[in-house]
């Protein structure tokens, strides 16, 4: 779903080709990737546990390295790009991590708005735009709560909520229906579903058959170090 008609003219947002990934001396835990991601795109990751789906996600957002391969971001080569060039690709992605990675001294309101705030935006042009999204994902209530004193499930949509909140070029999620109810879990989706309307390419990566089932998405499959690809 969600290939733009311009895709096959425009450049991917990512592409893999032929890559490895192996950490220290171990054998190679990813082994010859390649894919592409088009703009506008929607897709899901899926694959037994331990099959490498957060080494590929690490390895798009550029905290990782290739053992070997290329990869492309936004267009740009990484492999020798300097780290403010990845610092700014990196803004123009927004990321849902299973461990959440949500700041203990700001609140939720503060936390989902860190992205604008990192951007320079006044506060009085985003205000009403986070307290909505905050809103919409159950946790309007919960905005002047600190992260400690939230639910895993709270801290799962705050989380989802501060990557959402820029309108990303790329949104990776890990498992970001994993700590939340089914209805939620669709409610989320449909969230994801909607900015994907407005142009943002999404990936998730899930074990939940269930909740993929019920968007007609492409899916890239990893399994014994390899992807294979189910449009």
């Amino acid at each position: 779903m969600g290939e733009s008609l311009l895709s096959g003219m425009e450049e991917p947002v990512v592409r893999f080709e032929n890559v490895g990934m192996r950490y220290g001396l171990g054998p190679e835990v990813l082994s010859d990737i390649s894919f592409t991601i088009a703009p506008h795109s929607f897709q899901f990751l899926t694959g037994p546990s331990g099959a490498g789906k957060t080494t590929l996600l690490r390895l798009i957002l550029l905290s990782a390295k290739p053992s070997r391969g290329l990869v492309s971001v936004f267009g740009e080569e990484v492999s020798g790009i300097s780290s403010h060039a990845l610092t700014g690709l990196r803004r123009r992605m927004g990321v849902v991590f299973q461990d959440f990675r949500l700041l203990d001294h700001l609140t939720t309101y503060e936390n989902v708005a860190l992205p604008l705030r990192v951007q320079g935006r006044a506060e009085t042009s985003y205000r009403a735009e986070v307290v909505e999204l905050l809103r919409w994902v159950g946790l309007g209530e919960r905005m002047h709560v600190l992260p400690p004193l939230l639910s895993g499930g709270e801290k799962q949509r705050a989380a989802i909520a501060r990557a959402l909140i820029a309108r990303p070029e790329l949104l990776l999620a890990d498992e970001p229906t994993g700590n939340v109810d089914p209805q939620l879990g669709r409610r989320l989706l449909r969230l994801f579903i909607e900015l994907n309307r407005l142009g943002t390419s999404v990936l998730i990566a899930t074990h939940d058959f269930a909740l993929m089932d019920l968007v007609d998405a492409r899916r890239l499959i990893l399994g014994d170090r390899h992807l294979r690809i189910e449009e």
